[in-house]
């Protein structure tokens, strides 16, 4: 059984049997109460301070930091080059997006993207299980992460980096979201515990 805990912003713990993966792990000046985790495998989408603090990671661990497929830990790693802003880049740089095969499922971090998909980057992102994207995001719009769940057509939508009450009060609150995929906003939890076998087509 996997385990998914939102740590705040974009960080994200994923617990599987293969191994522990911490996605663009955060520091606690964006408000949340971090404390010192422990991975085997740490990503970071793009190189800005909330998104790569190395530091709050025990050694030893694996960082991956850009495209490329890696294989640790008997966990496969995709990450797909993409942009931080709508411009290709030119005004905020490059963000990775990671796919993540472990616990025969497929988990996709978007890190801080910043446009919508092209029909190639889709193509290599099929029967993705469980998305987690920004809902709330300065650099994505609403509508844009909706055409993305649309797009992916994930199994299981995890909203990260939106106004919770904690962090940056200038992102956008999770509802609109919700309303524009046209999801229930369930009850919060701790964390999110799933098996392969528990998802349907």
């Amino acid at each position: 059984m996997a385990e998914i805990r939102w740590l705040g912003h974009n960080c994200v713990r994923i617990r599987a049997k293969e191994a522990t993966i911490i996605a663009d792990p955060l520091t606690n000046k964006f408000g949340f109460p971090i404390s010192k985790q422990t991975a085997d495998i740490v990503t970071v989408s793009h190189d800005h301070a909330g998104h790569s603090n190395l530091d709050m990671v025990k050694p030893e661990y694996k960082t991956i930091n850009g495209p490329g497929e890696y294989e640790i830990d008997d966990v496969f790693v995709t990450g797909i080059q993409t942009w931080h802003d709508n411009e290709k880049g030119s005004k905020l740089g490059r963000n990775t997006m990671y796919l993540y095969e472990a616990e025969g499922l497929t988990f996709c971090h978007l890190g801080d993207l910043g446009h919508s998909l092209t029909a190639d980057q889709v193509d290599e992102m099929p029967d993705i299980d469980i998305l987690m994207i920004p809902a709330g995001s300065k650099h994505l719009s609403l509508e844009t992460a909706a055409e993305i769940v649309a797009l992916i057509e994930p199994k299981v939508v995890i909203p990260i980096q939106y106004r919770s009450g904690l962090g940056d009060p200038s992102l956008e609150p999770l509802e609109p979201f919700a309303r524009a995929i046209g999801a229930d906003i369930p009850e919060a939890e701790d964390k999110f515990a799933i098996k392969a076998s528990e998802l349907g087509e």
